[in-house]
């Protein structure tokens, strides 16, 4: 890596660095950094100082490197590196804090952050090179997440920085030598660099961790890092027991081995260290990018919470315990059993309003840790807590679903203390940083209306999507074989010798026919291991029909998509797949070989959004507002007409033709107007009249693309 850091004179804008830019962003979010580590949680004045000084220094480390930082400093004056230290010890002396008071870090330690610090300002000039999209991303996480974390593991070291120039000192090498460097060359850097610090064991303060894994996250979205080094280092990170660490007013610094996934079950690549955003700002959801240093976030619990209190339930049956301080609001109880569950309502809980088995799984689903249940007055804890894998799910819109006993500490690895009853094998944790109870979700992401980004509007989703995915269809087969196939006489003898994992063979076929990723063939063996499960097995026209209808039920009972359009195609490959299921079974049968697994799709353009619904009544609001024409200026299609027509209708006349398309609605634009004229497009209510005007003068003035 040395060879990068040149140590030549310094290099001015012509070749794309601004050196004294860049060394006053350092020194900014050097300060910024002691103002953290001594008083960040404590006060709204030190919180905003904090806030200022970061964006002051990213600001500056951006303008160094060409970047358009994101975010505005509205209302705020400019303020110099001297007017920012004076501001900040004129409030430290009144609040009497002990500034630079000595932790007695091992030398070596310190100046191994600070060799890492230049290294990764010395990435910053990357995007002088390479300006794209790419390359501002990566300068702007180095900037926010990288660079900004070094400068805080520094603010716990007596590094002999004071205020009297020292800074200046010491810092000098490092922004003095940042230079340009040729996109194969940063990226050889950001491999080099994300091994060095990730391997760095005997180094333990938090933000080096935090650095080492925004270094992670950066190396997975550059494509690099294939070397036999950093390979190692992944592997290593990757085989070792798993950790969360709740950093303070920060992240969640994830360590270890376990599955991250997202809602639909699908693998995020998170190799053995990430971080997490917490804060509900970053713009890499679910990755943290630094957006909590710019916002002020603080992890605090709400004194307005609700009270941690354990109720407890007797049933005939069994009694159910809950905690409603630690209820993350997912629904899956209210939703799946609403006789033993009640929303807004006293008793919550009535145990013997529903079946046993029925309770039981309701409290193993609960995501929080907030249900449990106890028969004969004897907790069922090893019960509840399932022995699963380590596993992260990103929910939907919603909060971290955590399972396998992850360990959650805080930045001393001390265990997070817990609410009255929780469970330690599974919880959720606030993802949207509005939570009562942080760091544990509260449920607030409804009220804040957290959202993660949205495909476009003309972007189709499959039927795994569309299903819920592989979480979705799980709970439906499990539903299926625990449910109805044990005391059912014409399917239930067929399933009697089945393996303890068949319903996730099941649900990982349909993933696959729907869609969804190769998770059968990948886990299982693909179309021949499916069709050799049937060969011989003399399946009944009646068991077919009686194992279709189960499982449809099922799919209510799972509480899958209910519209006609997904149950359209879902009840047509049910069919099909079980008729030709019943074909295979035949004696004499031979299927042909090596086929691939089927994709099933919606059926006859019948598909979400493809139509009007009468429960559903529609704006007819256009994607835009209706645009505005001087006298003389001619309508176009691309600037003028394509908005008038929203996504619905689109949908809705796609059998025909694209509304969208200039070529479809030139070709049909006389037939299009008349309908518009006479309001029966589109067809939940008439256009506007200014609207069917400026169609008409689209058309008349000949139409323009």
């Amino acid at each position: 890596m040395t060879q990068l850091i040149n140590s030549d004179a310094p290099q001015d804008r012509s070749e794309g660095v601004d050196v004294a830019a860049a060394r006053e962003g350092v020194r900014l979010l050097l300060a910024a950094g002691r103002v953290h580590a001594y008083d960040s949680r404590h006060s709204q004045e030190t919180r905003a100082l904090h806030r200022k000084l970061l964006i002051l220094g990213a600001k500056r480390l951006g303008d160094a490197v060409n970047i358009a930082p994101t975010f505005d400093l509205p209302d705020q004056p400019q303020m110099d590196l001297d007017a920012a230290w004076i501001e900040f010890l004129q409030w430290s002396s009144k609040a009497e804090l002990r500034m630079f008071e000595p932790l007695h870090p091992a030398p070596d330690e310190e100046k191994q952050i600070l060799t890492w610090l230049k290294e990764s300002i010395a990435l910053l000039g990357l995007t002088a090179k390479n300006p794209g999209q790419r390359g501002t991303e990566i300068a702007r996480a180095l900037v926010r997440s990288v660079i900004r974390a070094l400068c805080e593991a520094l603010a716990f070291a007596d590094t002999g920085i004071s205020e009297n120039g020292d800074l200046d000192r010491i810092i000098q090498d490092a922004a003095l030598t940042v230079r340009p460097i040729a996109s194969e060359q940063a990226e050889t850097l950001l491999s080099d660099l994300a091994a060095a610090i990730g391997g760095a064991s005997e180094i333990h303060r938090i933000q080096v961790r935090e650095a080492a894994a925004a270094l992670a996250r950066l190396v997975s979205i550059s494509d690099v890092g294939s070397g036999a080094d950093i390979s190692a280092m992944f592997a290593r990170l990757s085989s070792a027991v798993p950790r969360l660490t709740v950093m303070r007013d920060g992240p969640y610094l994830f360590e270890g081995a376990a599955e991250v996934k997202d809602y639909l079950g699908v693998k995020i690549e998170s190799r053995g260290r990430s971080i997490f955003c917490r804060c509900g700002q970053s713009a890499s959801k679910p990755f943290c990018d630094g957006s909590h240093a710019l916002s002020g976030f603080h992890g605090d619990k709400d004194p307005r919470r609700i009270a941690d209190v354990r109720d407890t339930y007797v049933g005939q049956q069994a009694t159910v315990l809950d905690n409603r301080g630690l209820c993350a609001h997912s629904g899956f109880c209210t939703d799946r059993l609403n006789g033993v569950f009640h929303v807004n309502q006293e008793p919550f809980v009535t145990p013997s309003g529903g079946r046993l088995d029925d309770i039981m799984r309701a409290v193993r689903r609960c995501p929080s840790g907030a249900l449990s249940v106890a028969v004969d007055g004897n907790e069922l804890r090893e019960y509840v807590d399932e022995s699963r894998e380590p596993s992260i799910e990103i929910s939907k819109d919603g909060p971290y679903r955590i399972t396998g006993a992850i360990a959650l500490v805080d930045e001393d690895g001390n265990l997070i203390t817990r609410n009255a009853g929780a469970s330690e094998e599974h919880y959720s944790l606030c993802r949207c940083g509005s939570s009562l109870n942080k760091p544990f979700c509260s449920g607030m992401h409804w009220s804040v209306s957290f959202t993660d980004p949205r495909p476009a509007p003309d972007q189709e989703p499959t039927l795994f999507e569309w299903a819920g995915g592989y979480p979705a269809l799980l709970e439906m087969t499990k539903l299926f074989y625990s449910r109805h196939v044990p005391s059912d006489p014409i399917v239930g003898p067929l399933f009697a010798r089945m393996e303890a994992d068949h319903p996730e063979r099941v649900a990982a076929w349909l993933s696959e026919v729907f869609g969804g990723p190769r998770f059968y063939t990948e886990r299982y063996g693909g179309y021949t291991r499916m069709i050799s499960q049937h060969l011989d097995k003399h399946l009944t026209q009646e068991q077919r029909s009686h194992w279709a209808m189960l499982m449809a039920q099922s799919a209510d009972e799972a509480g899958l998509p209910n519209d006609a359009e997904f149950r359209a195609a879902f009840i047509a490959y049910i069919e099909w797949g079980s008729r030709i299921a019943v074909e295979n079974s035949t004696t004499g049968a031979k299927p042909p070989e090596n086929m691939p697994v089927p994709r099933w799709w919606w059926v006859c353009n019948a598909k979400p959004g493809a139509r009007i619904a009468a429960l559903q009544p529609q704006s007819d609001e256009p994607i835009g507002p209706t645009p505005i024409l001087s006298s003389e200026e001619t309508p176009s299609f691309a600037k003028h007409i394509k908005s008038l027509f929203r996504p619905v209708d689109r949908n809705s006349m796609r059998f025909a033709f694209d509304l969208w398309s200039y070529e479809d609605v030139h070709k049909h634009a006389e037939a299009t107007l008349e309908r518009v004229r006479a309001g029966t497009m589109p067809c939940d209510g008439p256009w506007a009249q200014e609207k069917v005007e400026l169609f008409q003068r689209w058309v008349s003035t000949g139409k323009k693309a």
